[in-house]
């Protein structure tokens, strides 16, 4: 499977227009005088600008109850004090103090009360401690590898916040949920191409960090997308557990494959098979060259380099065994007999692909895929195992 690799999953969370145009509209509504003055003012009465009793904490107050305010007269249909409101059945009926986390902070806030208790705020919901950017927070530190108690430290030490570990599990355990829903997802009928391939990965299991295999399933589908069809954990690879991917494939209803391009493992072609008997195993050239190259010596590697990419390159099998006969003669490299015993599989790639489809022709894919992902990983800033292979 090549040498081990990384792979993080992070996820991204991207502000619709509306509530950045809101946010600007916010902002604009405080002018630069009024802004100064705020400041002013908070220096001259040693408050700091951030922090727990910081001057952001205070606005962020400021903005929370107007608009649980905002919201109760909303669902009352009538302002406070207004004279509609009589014999309405419904009106205020005080507040409830309580600290709710933000990302500036832990702030404490007087949320609005209606006497029938039929008010469900929005903003800041019943029972809420803590606003829903401080769960994304959770998951983002999560997905870099940190763990929960590393989770806690971090944002009591950045945003003051006390967070317990119970509360992270229980915001990580939504993600499991979203997995398992990912997972069993259905798929489409058909995919020309099937990439299938292992990663390596370091993941602490009961407080044991240990290699695990991730089985990675990417398919094309007909308009030339490629979708991840699944990822599967496992303590070590084989064909046995790839039988178990693809008859899982196959029941999420994937009825065809045309291509399935993989490396040379043991027992995998017959696996595919199984349940695609009509699919063409491909397997892939990367991994055929680089086995091959072992058996060449260094003086005589790029001879024979330039040799096999006139066979893995050409149209038919017939091709490649002519060009190989009348170019060794000018070559003059002593490929040994090990290698040529070995080159009937790796001619299943000379089939007649077109342009369009030579990307068949490895199973890398799926490691590229991952790319992006892998050279966080190789961040000293950021963790290089996964926290744990279920939240707690």
């Amino acid at each position: 499977m090549g040498g081990q690799k990384e792979c993080f999953v992070i996820k991204t969370t991207q502000v619709p227009a509306e509530d950045k145009s809101a946010a600007r509209q916010l902002a604009e509504t405080f002018s630069a005088e009024t802004l100064d003055s705020l400041i002013k003012d908070a220096v001259k009465s040693g408050t700091p600008i951030d922090g727990a009793d910081g001057l952001l904490n205070e606005l962020t107050k400021a903005v929370l109850e107007r608009a649980l305010n905002s919201e109760l007269t909303h669902h009352l249909g009538y302002e406070s004090g207004d004279p509609a409101g009589r014999g309405s059945g419904n009106s205020r009926n005080g507040t409830t103090s309580k600290t709710v986390t933000t990302v500036n902070g832990p702030v404490q806030i007087d949320a609005p009360r209606d006497r029938n208790g039929s008010f469900e705020p929005a903003i800041v919901p019943k029972k809420a401690r803590r606003l829903n950017n401080i769960n994304s927070v959770v998951l983002s530190l999560y997905s870099r590898g940190m763990t929960t108690r590393d989770i806690e430290a971090h944002l009591a030490e950045v945003y003051g916040a006390a967070v317990s570990r119970e509360l992270i599990s229980n915001v990580t355990d939504v993600v499991v949920d979203e997995i398992k829903a990912w997972q069993s997802r259905p798929l489409d009928e058909v995919y020309p191409i099937l990439y299938i391939d292992g990663l390596r990965l370091r993941i602490k299991d009961n407080g044991v960090v240990t290699t695990k295999v991730a089985y990675l399933a990417i398919g094309v589908d007909l308009e030339g997308r490629k979708h991840a069809l699944g990822v599967w954990i496992q303590d070590s690879e084989g064909a046995k557990f790839w039988q178990k991917v693809v008859i899982d494939l196959r029941n999420r209803g994937v009825r065809d494959i045309l291509i399935a391009c993989c490396d040379g493992l043991t027992g995998l072609p017959d696996a595919i098979r199984s349940c695609y008997p009509d699919t063409v195993v491909q397997t892939c050239v990367v991994h055929v060259i680089r086995n091959a190259m072992r058996f060449v010596s260094y003086k005589d590697r790029k001879k024979v380099a330039t040799s096999m990419r006139a066979i893995y390159g050409a149209a038919t099998v017939e091709s490649p065994n002519s060009r190989s006969r009348t170019s060794t003669p000018h070559s003059a490299p002593s490929i040994p007999a090990r290698l040529m015993c070995g080159a009937t599989p790796g001619l299943s790639s000379c089939r007649s692909w077109t342009s369009r489809w030579s990307c068949a022709r490895s199973s890398t894919p799926p490691t590229r895929s991952s790319r992006s992902t892998s050279s966080c990983a190789r961040s000293p800033k950021i963790a290089v195992t996964f926290p744990t292979r279920t939240p707690r």
